[in-house]
């Protein structure tokens, strides 16, 4: 009779116990930051509150649900970003970093359409037209830049070494920058101002009419590429070949030009965010891509990188992080400078994340090389 022995696990190592204290403090940090803003929210004159920050006041219910509101609207332009990013992973397993000047270039694209239809005078006789004008312009030169840097500086590369079209791709951001900056120039570029009631508030909510406009195309953005993806014929030949391109291609799939609509439809995402970004915020640069193309990709591993659903839900994830966490946890907790932290909560959720679950939020899903 054979006597059963316990499974032994490998022995810890000093990285182990090192990353055990960091997702320990991470918890800790988060834990104690929350019991001090719900002590400060009870009575800002409790003896923890005084202990943990004498000078936090706290925030009323509309505070609350304006930095919720803000952060949804924030990380649905990650999101539809973001998806880019997931779906060229799941495909050709590499992170294109240009993606975020992919986005610039469509927040350039309707800078440059918007003001021309306002001295036309179409802008502000027929918003509505002219946004969707602006949104199918931006569309369609982003997904022709994504088409165009696939075809020129991704498909001759296909097969090296992932660290090379990598370092291609952050040659293409920069290269993409400059050109903005020589066609362009250095300085800012404004929208024309938008009508009353994309400025005011609706709803019971009170939210902005611009922020209800992006979440609502960023939303209906996101269920009509997950109809594309999941029901189309087109949709399952990108499927396939995120399984596994060479099956792909003895199955009669041709392989480049599926790859080819991968790049267009992420280009599409980008110019969608980049309109969306301009007439939130009003105005543009040639570095706008940076930050929010970091985030981004931040937001793609969150959810899980090559998931889209996962793309979303990270993008929303990192920008109500952002917007919420100085305020809730760092604030109460007597840091000072919050308002300048949130870049830097953003990317804490990241680092939280990969700490508690590396693999995202929704798992990864990895081209077939990439499968042991």
């Amino acid at each position: 009779m054979t006597r059963w022995a316990p499974r032994r696990g490998k022995p810890h190592t000093g990285v182990d116990w090192f990353l055990t204290f960091m997702r320990v403090a991470a918890l800790t940090v988060i834990g104690l930051g929350l019991l001090a803003f719900i002590a400060q929210e009870i009575n800002t004159d409790n003896p923890f509150a005084q202990w943990a920050n004498p000078d936090a006041t706290g925030l009323t219910g509309a505070q609350f649900q304006g930095l919720i509101i803000s952060g949804v609207t924030q990380g649905a332009m990650y999101g539809l970003i973001a998806l880019g990013y997931s779906m060229v992973y799941g495909v050709l397993g590499f992170i294109n970093f240009a993606h975020g000047e992919v986005f610039m270039v469509g927040a350039m694209t309707g800078m440059i359409t918007s003001n021309k239809l306002a001295d036309a005078g179409l802008w502000e006789s027929n918003f509505v037209g002219s946004l969707v004008f602006i949104m199918v312009v931006s569309i369609l030169v982003c997904s022709l830049t994504a088409v165009i840097m696939e075809r020129v500086a991704y498909r001759p590369l296909r097969g090296s070494p992932r660290l090379i079209p990598l370092i291609t791709s952050i040659g293409v951001s920069f290269f993409l920058q400059n050109a903005s900056v020589v066609l362009l120039g250095p300085a800012a570029k404004a929208y024309p101002d938008v009508p009353d009631w994309i400025r005011t508030k609706h709803t019971f909510l009170d939210i902005e009419g611009a922020k209800i406009l992006v979440i609502l195309v960023a939303a209906v953005s996101m269920i009509c590429l997950y109809y594309f993806v999941e029901r189309t014929k087109s949709g399952k030949a990108m499927r396939a070949v995120a399984e596994d391109a060479e099956i792909a291609a003895l199955m009669g799939i041709d392989v480049n030009r599926t790859i080819v609509k991968v790049f267009a439809l992420g280009g599409a995402m980008a110019g969608m965010a980049g309109i969306l970004w301009g007439i939130l915020f009003r105005s543009v640069i040639h570095t706008t891509g940076f930050l929010p193309g970091i985030k981004a990709f931040s937001a793609a591993v969150v959810g899980g990188i090559g998931h889209l659903g996962g793309a979303m839900a990270g993008g929303l994830s990192i920008g109500v992080a952002e917007s919420v966490g100085p305020l809730v946890i760092l604030e109460p907790l007597g840091v000072s400078g919050v308002s300048q932290l949130r870049d830097a909560v953003a990317f804490a959720v990241l680092i939280g994340v990969l700490l508690l679950r590396p693999s995202g939020l929704f798992g990864e899903r990895l081209p077939a090389e990439d499968r042991t």
